[in-house]
């Protein structure tokens, strides 16, 4: 809410009370049909790398910095690059329905003083995508960094090309903020970035939202949502505007 200051000046809201965010750290995260666990080479090398060979056109790295990767050995070498980065927590993607991981996301950009971050670099194997375990896996982290940590703001961010990623961050109820041009270069080209976020004040409805699409009565004998989550969602946004 804007205030006047002494000076006749608009400012923003009082944070008086605000003490900063917590690190998200490598704490596991455990749902219902997903889990996402510690980023491990030993461990999920080979389950990963058995998963994203059902990619063999390696169409899921398009929009990566990094990959594809032709090898197991390639993928380990990765894994033990980024795995245990406090700067870059990243996370399995575990179906809890064969104990086997299909993809990886992490957090970033993480600054707990101003309670900002991310989720990103989410790679998931086609047998992962538009799955109850992909999209609980995103909620799980959603559910950490806005329900547990105390984050402010929650951001989603992609190559304004990758229009998968950017139904998703629709999906899982962020809302677009704005088109920043040329601001990355990677494979040699260039990446216009859209931006994407949500926030504390928003965060109930869009979990309420969740967990109803989560249920499972929204799930016939074979698996396949009776409702929408976005419709969940924007009925939820619907109830708390009143």
């Amino acid at each position: 809410m804007e205030r006047i200051n002494e000076y006749g000046q608009p400012v923003g809201a009082s944070l008086e009370g605000w003490g900063g965010a917590a690190h998200p750290g490598h704490k596991a995260m455990l749902g219902t049909y997903a889990k996402l666990v510690p980023l491990d080479p030993v461990t999920h090398t080979q389950d990963l790398y058995s998963a994203y060979r059902e990619d063999p056109k390696a169409a899921i790295w398009t929009y990566m910095a990094n990959g594809p990767y032709n090898t197991a050995s390639g993928l380990q070498n990765w894994i033990s690059q980024v795995s245990g980065s406090d700067e870059q927590p990243f996370f399995a993607v575990v179906d809890q329905n064969d104990n086997t991981a299909k993809g990886v996301a992490s957090f970033l950009r993480i600054d707990p003083l101003q309670g900002v971050m991310e989720i990103g670099s989410i790679t998931f194997a086609p047998g992962l995508q538009r799955t109850r375990v992909a999209t609980e896996a995103i909620f799980l982290m959603m559910q950490r960094a806005l329900g547990e940590l105390g984050y402010r703001r929650l951001e989603w961010k992609c190559d304004a090309l990758n229009a998968p990623s950017r139904r998703a961050a629709e999906r899982f109820g962020f809302t677009y903020d704005g088109l920043f041009e040329q601001a990355v270069i990677y494979k040699g080209r260039n990446r216009d970035t859209a931006w994407y976020s949500l926030l504390d004040k928003d965060w109930a409805p869009v979990e309420r939202g969740f967990l109803a699409w989560l249920a499972k009565e929204n799930f016939d004998g074979a698996g396949q949502q009776c409702q929408r989550l976005a419709d969940f969602i924007n009925a939820e946004r619907q109830a708390a505007a009143g």
